[in-house]
This record gives C-alpha cells, structure tokens and sequence, in this order.
C-alpha cells in the first residue's frame, strides 16, 4: 500500500435524508462538492466510504467528485458487508463489481471486509480480487484480535496479507487497544484506522448539555444523555487546545494520531476539512494524554455501537 496521509476523510454521513436522521445534517451531493475540492486541496486524498452507507449513495457521491480528478491522485476505500451479500455465485466480486460502478473507477486502493462474519468464507474470494489488481490491498473492520489474525493467516497462503484494521476508537472507546489490536498492528505493519474519535460531535467540543446534539437524530439519542459525563473531558481538552489556539475536535483528532491510528474524520463542512488539516500538526506531551485518558476513564461510558461486537 502506497504511503497514507496521517488522516482519511470519511463520509458515512454522505446520504442525503438518511444522514438527516441520523446525524441531524442537511446536505446534499450540491453541498458536499467543495468539502470534497477541499480535502484534494489540502492533500488529504483517501476517502473512506462503504456500500452500506445509504445503499451505494455515498459510493455514488464520492464517485461522482472522483471522475472530476486524476484517478491516481485520490486513495479509495470502501467496504463488503458480509450480512449484505447476494447469493450469487461470486458474492464479494459481484458486489465490488457495484462499488467500481459506483466509484466510477476499475479498483480500489483498501477493500474491507465491513464486519467479522465468518473469515474462512468470505477472506479467500478477496484473493483473486488482489491477484487482478481490481484490489490493491485488504482490511478488516470491527474485527477482533483473533479474527484478525483468522483473515490474515488465510491471505498469507496466497502471499498476500491484511494491510489494514478499522476499527472504533477514540478518548471514550479503548477497546481495540485493551484487547491488544493496536500493539498487533504495530507488530505487523497494519495500519489501524480509527473511526467515532469524535464519537459523532460528542467529542468536539460543539456541544453540551447547554448546546445538546441534534434532537431527533440518532446520535443526539445516543450522547445527549451523557453529555453531563464528558463536559469535564471535554472542557480539559479545551483547556488542552486553548494553549495552543486549536479546538477541542483538533485535540481528539490529534490524540487518535499520537496513539499510532489513522483517524476516518467525517467531513460535511470545509470547515471540518481544515480542523483536520490542523490537527496533523499538533504535538500532545505525554502528560497531557494521560490527563486526558484519565478523565475519559472516569467518564465511565459505553460508546460502544449497535452493529459492534465486543472486542474484549
């Protein structure tokens, strides 16, 4: 796999209407166009989408911005969902099949396997995806230490290997590193892709129990209630970022990065772009990590999400 940006661009939320009840955005294809030109700008170039967010509609999106550029300058990943197969004979060609049209390309740089459902069946049949170059590396999502290790013996007897995790992780959700995912990676030269480090705005600093997240949508369901726990986290890593004239979201970002991650930042706005941007640049102390781990710690919440398995 070619060298990665120290942060992905994700666009889970790309989904006009769905994204509304989800995430509580307006947006539309019209809108989305110079977040995309922005991230290009600032050469944050690997965009992470998958078939499951809206059904293809963020593959359609993100396909449509990609054909305005040179191929070779955008990095694309994007995901099989094992409880979305068809049955047919070739289910996971048959669906990156989709993807390529969708993505109006004829591969993809990182291609997941979205969730751990049964490794000996679906890992082979990425082999001749890598064998033709419609793939040119695999990862593995919301995949524990064992399963891990499960895909990756698999692709190892045909010489290749699991190039890539993603899993969720941030200041609230350790999980991955308790269960020793992160040192395996690290072990292996497996880039760990951290997604929710901002826990969908829970942890930007934009919203407290003053400010709530969006009512209606599922993510102000899920972290209003606990908004009281995370204003003190939240107001130390204002603190944090106040002395150095960066936000709360750039500390989370910068966090995810000083734990050897690659965070997916979800971006809607140019604005989120450039808080990205920024936070590649940020140098946390040690001390600083601790306190704001600590603090996490007393929080004492479970982030963790309804389609997740528990990694440890």
């Amino acid at each position: 796999m070619n060298k990665l940006p120290a942060i992905a661009l994700g666009t889970w939320s790309w989904v006009p209407g769905e994204g509304d009840t989800i995430f509580g955005n307006n947006i539309t294809s019209e809108s989305l166009q110079p977040v995309f030109a922005a991230g290009i700008k600032a050469g944050l170039e690997l965009w992470d989408t998958a078939f499951v967010y809206g059904m293809g509609a963020s593959e359609s999106i993100v396909g449509d911005f990609i054909s305005q550029y040179p191929r070779e300058e955008i990095t694309l990943s994007t995901k099989f969902t094992p409880q979305l197969a068809p049955n047919t004979e070739n289910p996971v060609l048959d669906m990156l099949e989709g993807s390529l049209l969708r993505l109006c390309t004829d591969y993809v740089d990182i291609y997941w396997i979205h969730n751990p459902t049964d490794a000996p069946k679906w890992t082979p049949a990425l082999i001749p995806l890598l064998e033709s170059g419609k793939v040119k590396s695999v990862g593995v999502s919301n995949h524990n230490l064992e399963q891990i290790k499960e895909a990756d013996a698999i692709l190892k007897e045909a010489g290749f290997h699991i190039s890539a995790v993603q899993n969720h992780y941030s200041l609230l959700y350790r999980s991955s590193e308790e269960a020793g995912i992160l040192d395996y990676c690290k072990e292996n030269d497996i880039t760990f892709f951290s997604y929710m480090v901002l826990e969908q705005g829970a942890l930007s600093g934009k919203y407290n129990t003053q400010n709530p997240l969006p009512e209606g949508s599922l993510r102000g369901e899920t972290y209003n209630k606990i908004l009281p726990q995370i204003e003190e986290l939240t107001n130390a890593m204002k603190e944090i970022g106040g002395n150095r004239n960066v936000s709360v979201a750039q500390v989370a970002i910068a966090w995810a990065i000083a734990k050897n991650t690659l965070p997916i930042i979800g971006v809607t706005k140019v604005s989120q772009v450039e808080d990205a941007v920024g936070a590649v640049s940020i140098k946390l102390s040690t001390s600083e990590i601790e306190k704001m781990e600590n603090l996490a710690a007393m929080v004492n919440v479970n982030t963790r999400g309804f389609w997740e398995k528990p990694m440890v």
